[in-house]
């Protein structure tokens, strides 16, 4: 016999795990809009089927017995795992999870979500903060950010952007501090990124000036850098795009007019193969936005 046969109708399964929930089957059938006779007639056919009664009946209430705590214990996983299932598959369309840089997630991501949901309503966009490379199916990530070279093992890359970093201060520093040419940064109070320790250096040798290693204090990510250079702490080097906000108050402003120019860019990143609908619809978004 094909144990299929056995299988109770989806109308009689939702009736029993209600009625177990509940302990009554007028309340069971408030739940799922239908009459206490419903219910019972439903409770009827499960009972069949299982050769046995599955309920105790005590005045009003309805208690599993033995035979009935064992279906319930067999049917309540088996609904929340086809339930997990149809998740899944829906999630594909309408769901995805990004693992972002803090920054760009920040300043750049998170402000142009409101352009993605004009387009796609349906469409959610979840954002998780990651520095260091990883392995994206292992962690459940759909796709990241990556600032640097297409290197990102086992992935697609998609470019988004290349980098211009801007030297900038707090109002009234650079004249406060003597720093007037580009030589002068050599003696000044500087900041850096900790993953961006040249930076001061490749500024410099970008305009022909050679000068010893600099060094100064240094900060995890760039907006905790903006805002130690928004205090006077010192002179920074940050992308220009993370500091828009700032440059257009005026709490930050820039010294100088070169800009340093990165060798490296910022990418998507996702496990090879083919895109879910849900991430091809972000990847195509997100190329298509302008800097």
């Amino acid at each position: 016999m094909n144990d299929r046969t056995l299988l109770p109708p989806m109308g009689a399964i939702h009736a029993f795990v209600e009625a177990a929930a509940t302990e009554n089957f007028s309340a069971a059938g408030a739940r799922l809009g239908l009459s206490q006779s419903a219910i019972s007639r439903q409770i009827a056919v499960i009972e069949a089927m299982a050769g046995t009664v599955l309920f105790e009946r005590r005045g009003r209430r309805v208690v599993l017995n033995a035979a009935g705590r064992q279906v319930h214990a067999a049917l309540v996983p088996a609904l929340d795992q086809i339930a997990g299932a149809m998740r899944a598959v829906r999630a594909r369309d309408s769901e995805l999870t990004v693992a972002t840089l803090p920054g760009f997630g920040m300043r750049w991501l998170a402000p142009r979500l409101p352009q993605l949901s004009a387009l796609h309503p349906d469409l959610i966009v979840n954002l998780t903060v990651r520095i260091d490379p990883f392995d994206l199916t292992r962690e459940g990530f759909d796709a990241a950010i990556h600032f640097g070279e297409p290197e990102w093992p086992d992935a697609e890359h998609h470019f988004l952007f290349e980098e211009e970093q801007a030297a900038v201060a707090a109002p009234g520093w650079a004249q406060a501090h003597g720093v007037t040419r580009p030589e002068d940064v050599v003696d000044a109070p500087l900041l850096f990124q900790s993953l961006r320790l040249t930076a001061w250096n490749d500024w410099l040798e970008s305009q022909g000036i050679d000068a010893p290693r600099l060094t100064g204090a240094r900060f995890d990510q760039f907006m905790m850098l903006a805002q130690a250079a928004v205090a006077g702490a010192g002179l920074a080097m940050i992308p220009r795009f993370l500091i828009e906000p700032e440059l257009a108050a005026g709490t930050l402003v820039e010294p100088f007019a070169h800009r340093l120019k990165s060798r490296s860019a910022y990418w998507l990143v996702h496990a090879k193969g083919p895109a879910s609908p849900a991430l091809s619809r972000f990847r195509d978004w997100l190329m298509d936005l302008k800097v």
